[in-house]
């Protein structure tokens, strides 16, 4: 008998049918003896119905409120899978974030798990529960309910097989898998039978929208065994996603391409060069609660210096203001400009660490289609480029096809 955390994304419960097909799946299991958990999103659409609501309301929605107002989505979808369970026989119960008690910071709308108490569901499965868990949610120290940002259902789950110990997490959404990119860019990317943590961590950080990034930290912190399966298709092996580079994945150099179009870059020019200056530009755009990604500095020959970084497109305003008001003219820089028409995208693979040229072969193929790069940042197992949005599907397409990634060798 293993006990499995199972999560369900806002397509695989987007409907009274497939809620139902849902509840058929964790039914199996536990005829099989498994315990279950199962953590679900709110139904497809629903989260963006309830912010286009409270944008009617309030232009700037107060991010307490609206943490309030969004959490009650997953909360419909608990009640109903629930339901769906009683309905096949099984016990049941549903838990919302605060009723785990999972313990976030205050950050509303993006909000980080610190804890969480997980004796009620542990003595609830060992009584015969099936347990229905709402993902996305949790509660601060005071008692406010926190949702964790987009895709924090995947962290939610991670999460709880973490505190569980699960013998394995499994992740259900409307792809069987990770592919080497996302084939609505790409019809020829295929599916990777397994892919490291280390690799799944960068592809999920730039941009692909398969895991959140903090689930797959979670998972790569705590050990926790991690696959990605179709929640439409009764059988497949999904992707493992594992700490071991077997010998099929030490001859992939590159495992996939990421991109993401979300990308905005600010760039703030004639700034003095002196020591303290980048905190000086970017201390206020973290106090404000905005994400830097990418960042250059480059010397021009007066001894000033232009400083560029992305933000995501959604906080490209909010970090302009933030600049022309509270940095521009205390450090003295010349100007303030921006783009919010640009896109990231990334070669991925632990394949990099043991092989040349793979920069080269990038901006290569990349200047071979006449695309210009604005911007390039690299670790170890990944090279990122910032590039004009128009020419990202373009680009994708390429060095998907430079790297044979279409190749059966996956």
């Amino acid at each position: 008998m293993a006990l499995i955390v199972q999560k369900y994304g806002g397509t695989s419960v987007g409907s009274p049918e497939r809620i139902q097909a849902v509840a058929r799946r964790v039914a199996k299991y536990r005829a099989q003896g498994h315990q279950v958990v199962v953590v679900v999103s709110a139904m497809s659409g629903e989260t963006n119905r309830l912010i286009e609501l409270a944008k009617k309301i309030q232009a700037q929605p107060d991010p307490r409120e609206l943490d309030v107002m969004i959490s009650t989505g997953e909360q419909v979808t608990i009640g109903l899978v629930t339901m769906a369970l009683m309905e096949l026989g099984l016990k049941a119960k549903s838990y919302t974030g605060a009723q785990v008690r999972i313990l976030t910071d205050s950050a509303f709308t993006k909000a980080r798990i610190l804890s969480i108490d997980e004796q009620n569901i542990r003595t609830d499965l060992a009584n015969g529960y099936a347990i229905v868990v709402a993902g996305f949610q949790g509660v601060d120290e005071n008692g406010n309910i926190t949702t964790l940002g987009r895709g924090g259902s995947d962290t939610t789950g991670v999460a709880m097989a973490a505190a569980l110990h699960a013998d394995e997490c499994q992740i259900y959404t409307d792809v069987d898998g990770v592919y080497t990119t996302d084939p609505r860019v790409v019809p020829e990317a295929r599916r990777l039978k397994s892919v490291t943590f280390e690799e799944m961590l960068e592809l999920a950080s730039l941009g692909s929208k398969v895991l959140q990034i903090r689930s797959v930290e979670f998972a790569g912190k705590y050990k926790v065994k991690l696959r990605v399966l179709s929640s439409f298709e009764e059988e497949g092996e999904g992707t493992l996603i594992t700490f071991e580079e077997d010998e099929k994945m030490e001859q992939a150099i590159i495992s996939g391409i990421a991109f993401n179009r979300d990308e905005a870059k600010i760039t703030v020019r004639g700034v003095p060069d002196k020591p303290g200056i980048a905190y000086q530009i970017l201390g206020p755009v973290s106090d404000a609660n905005i994400d830097v990604d990418m960042i250059i500095q480059n010397v021009s020959i007066d001894g000033s210096t232009d400083f560029s970084f992305t933000v995501h497109r959604n906080e490209f305003n909010k970090a302009m203001s933030v600049l022309k008001n509270q940095v521009q003219q205390h450090i003295g820089a010349r100007e303030v400009i921006g783009d919010d028409k640009t896109a990231k995208v990334s070669v991925v693979g632990v394949g990099m660490r043991s092989h040349v040229g793979i920069a080269s072969k990038m901006f290569r193929t990349l200047a071979e289609e006449g695309i210009n790069i604005q911007m390039i940042s690299t670790s170890e197992i990944k090279i990122s480029v910032v590039i004009d949005e128009k020419y990202l599907e373009l680009a994708v397409r390429v060095l998907h096809k430079a790297f044979d990634l279409d190749q059966e060798s996956l």
